[in-house]
């Protein structure tokens, strides 16, 4: 297995050139993926691999997973009825988890939040977006579901920091025990 460190100077490398026209679509977007036992040394690199990419001449855009994730379900109008529903029954974790995975569905406030961050920053040639805390997904939804909505919208550099394990050239397992997914129409370094 590759270090961080080599595969990051990869990850840069590749943003550097460009996306080629070998690959399915012609977005830039770029995933570093890593086991999902180095989250934490992800998090740890992250404000330093933030600093490496303004030294490059990249304005970079960190958009967090968790932290939008918070933003939506903290502002949702069922918050109080999920509060007193996991009063009364704390351990019933498949009814929280659906609540709050269709408050992260039903009409896509977190997609709608990536897309407007990728829109606002349309036309600057140095903006790259970094998008991290994607494990804050689990047990809600996957990052491909949102890549692949949001098809056509990815117009600046953008790579996610993806916890799990690549199966393929194209196929990443989400956090290493999620079935295979295909679907992704990025570049991959790591896994």
């Amino acid at each position: 297995m590759s270090s961080l460190h080599a595969n990051f100077d990869e990850l840069m490398e590749r943003i550097r050139r460009g996306r080629g026209l070998g690959h399915a679509s012609f977005e830039p977007i770029y995933y570093l993926v890593f086991d999902p036992q180095e989250i934490l040394a992800v998090k740890r690199r992250t404000p330093a691999w933030t600093a490496r990419l303004r030294n490059e001449g990249w304005e970079v855009h960190c958009f967090s997973i968790a932290a939008e994730i918070e933003g939506i379900l903290q502002n949702d109008q069922r918050r109080p009825l999920w509060l007193l529903a996991d009063r009364k029954s704390p351990l019933d974790w498949k009814k929280a988890n659906d609540s709050l995975a269709n408050a992260l569905t039903k009409g896509a406030p977190l997609q709608k939040r990536l897309e407007d961050q990728l829109i606002s920053l349309q036309g600057q040639n140095n903006a790259l977006v970094l998008v991290t805390d994607l494990e804050a997904l689990h047990p809600y939804l996957r990052i491909g579901a949102l890549e692949s909505q949001l098809q056509g919208k990815f117009n600046i550099p953008t790579v996610f920091l993806y916890p799990g394990i690549r199966t393929g050239k194209t196929s990443l397992r989400f956090l290493g025990f999620y079935q295979d997914d295909g679907n992704y129409r990025s570049v991959h370094v790591g896994g």
